[in-house]
């Protein structure tokens, strides 16, 4: 192969990485799915005390500390919240919200709602 060709083919397949390694962050960095709620007065997996009215929510991977902007996709209401808790661990939610959070965003009746969050 000549050098100009295999020079190129290089360029191309760096410019494919970072446009995948860029798609994947994006991904990771945006996520919907159903939410649910709940209000412990117990410790989280962070260690701090369950406060039901801050906006605080659970999940399963991300760091303690993250801020995530959660959308209702019922509503369009949305708010911040900090992950200090580990779950949910119920098949099919990405979130667990507290009841502060979840009545900022309007299902406080209905228990569980289809929401998107992305990271603030």
């Amino acid at each position: 192969m000549k050098k100009t060709n295999r020079t190129a083919l290089v360029a191309v397949t760096i410019a494919a990485g970072l446009m995948a390694g860029a798609s994947a962050a994006s991904s990771a960095a945006a996520q919907c799915g159903r939410a649910s709620w709940y209000a412990l007065h117990s410790r989280t997996a962070s260690g701090e005390r369950m406060n039901p009215a801050a906006l605080t929510a659970a999940h399963r991977s991300l760091p303690f500390g993250t801020k995530l902007r959660v959308t209702n996709k019922n509503n369009g209401r949305s708010v911040v919240v900090r992950i200090n808790d580990r779950g949910p661990f119920v098949r099919g939610r990405v979130l667990d919200l507290s009841r502060g959070a979840a009545s900022q965003l309007g299902f406080i009746g209905s228990g569980h709602t289809a929401v998107c969050m992305a990271r603030v």
